[in-house]
């Protein structure tokens, strides 16, 4: 990816291509909207294939074109297996792309965590964790 066979984008104000994203077990792959681009990625991806020995799910995978017109996105994505996409898309569980100035995009942001903490609350309020936590506050009384 280094000799020019897919392109990134470049940072405005900064010297940084970026050109993918590794997660766990999610890869995201950012460049420039162009044929050549989506096929030299595409075969990149079948000599991992090759090579690892990792094949990739090309039809949980989806494509998105920002600034590109939906026919186009159609027209590059089929070919290659994957859904066409569109901003904004849910990203485990989070609006990515939305506009996040509006108050009904941190809906789902504050329910989530809202969820999390009930559980966390939950966890800590049990009986255990209850006695746990009055004979870490009590152990520590001494020190002040």
């Amino acid at each position: 990816m280094q000799k020019g066979i897919f392109i990134g984008i470049k940072l405005p104000h900064e010297e940084i291509t970026i050109l993918h994203l590794f997660y766990a077990d999610a890869a995201l792959f950012v460049g420039e909207w162009s044929r050549d681009n989506i096929k030299n990625l595409s075969r990149v991806l079948r000599c991992f294939h090759v090579s690892l020995r990792l094949k990739v799910n090309f039809h949980k995978s989806r494509v998105f074109g920002i600034g590109v017109e939906t026919q186009e996105v159609t027209r590059y994505a089929i070919p290659l297996g994957c859904e066409p996409a569109k901003l904004p898309f849910n990203y485990l569980g989070i609006l990515v792309g939305a506009n996040m100035n509006l108050k009904k995009n941190w809906k789902l942001v504050i329910e989530r965590f809202q969820s999390k903490l009930s559980v966390w609350k939950a966890k800590t309020l049990l009986m255990g964790g209850c006695f746990t936590l009055t004979k870490a506050v009590l152990g520590s009384l001494p020190t002040y």
